[in-house]
């Protein structure tokens, strides 16, 4: 295991290099001049744009420019954002953990509700109910996020008046529900669909047939023998999930007014500020790197059979 672990570890270091490394080309081939746009229409003196340019590093070649980023990342330092001189890490500080919060709202949610959806529907397939959830999901599925989460803010804050339409600075638990909600509306139908399917064809599977001809409990048969196996995709899926529930905030924290990862993206995109958006993504992707690791070491809990040499 410790051999597997290792050998993991070494092969995120040019997963992450070459994930940093496209963000930061694509900043960089990003239209406009974040420079030159801090003076907006004025006139400015070429001379001082070239000096602050040489201050900031952006007359440096691209390669320069990424390994100087590599370097002070490894010291803590994420850079400085251009318009306002602030530091990145100051502003990630301010915007993650409320991107956390809806995350890790939204990543439960879609634990405990997809999973139970799905084995209640996996228990009895093509079944009425078993039906009504593939048609339940095939909708969440079809409806794009933003159209979702826009119905859900006019009916649920201004037709019934029961939450608030945008989300205060502090952002309280209570008032992430329902932006919470919409961001785990696919993923939930997608581990529903997962999970129902997976429960389905391990019960007909002939180890089943064996634990009850056994006489287990059934209790014993559906909470061990049936889970462990069935909820090996499913893991898998919920491990890259929490990367993905981190980038997609992007739509939902713009239409609840969430300033978190997503609403300082979005903003840092439109003004150019490539060192915010590289920042933000390095942490997504180290977090999503994590994340696969621990899926794969998850395998040899719910999977005895499994071993990592």
């Amino acid at each position: 295991m410790g051999r597997y672990v290792a050998r993991r570890l070494l092969q995120m270091i040019p997963v992450f290099i070459g994930s940093t490394l496209l963000v930061f080309c694509m900043m960089y081939a990003l239209p406009g001049d974040p420079v030159r746009a801090l003076a907006g229409e004025q006139t400015v003196d070429p001379a001082q744009i070239a000096a602050l340019k040489k201050d900031l590093g952006l007359d440096l070649p691209l390669w320069h420019q990424y390994w100087n980023y590599l370097v002070n990342l490894f010291q803590g330092d994420f850079g400085t954002q251009i318009a306002s001189g602030r530091p990145v890490s100051e502003i990630i500080s301010e915007a993650f953990p409320i991107t956390i919060r809806l995350a890790l709202f939204a990543f439960t949610f879609v634990v405990v509700a997809g999973i139970s959806i799905g084995i209640f529907a996996g228990l009895k397939a093509d079944t009425l109910r078993d039906r009504g959830l593939l048609i339940l999901t095939l909708l969440l599925i079809s409806v794009p996020s933003f159209v979702l989460g826009l119905v859900a803010q006019s009916f649920f804050a201004h037709q019934l008046g029961w939450v608030d339409p945008n989300v205060s600075d502090a952002a309280p638990w209570g008032e992430l529900i329902l932006p919470a909600t919409v961001l785990a509306s696919l993923s939930l139908a997608y581990v529903a669909r997962l999970t129902r399917t997976s429960v389905a064809e391990n019960l007909r599977s002939d180890y089943m047939r064996t634990a009850v001809a056994k006489g287990l409990p059934k209790r014993r048969i559906i909470g061990v023998h049936l889970m462990r196996n069935s909820l090996i995709p499913v893991v898998t899926f919920l491990g890259t999930d929490l990367g993905a529930l981190l980038g997609g905030a992007v739509v939902t924290e713009g239409i609840f007014n969430v300033k978190g990862v997503g609403y300082t993206v979005f903003g840092a995109l439109k003004s150019r500020e490539g060192s915010t958006v590289v920042g933000i993504v390095t942490l997504i992707v180290v977090i999503y790197l994590v994340a696969s690791l621990l899926v794969d070491l998850l395998y040899a809990v719910l999977d005895p059979r499994i071993r990592y040499a």
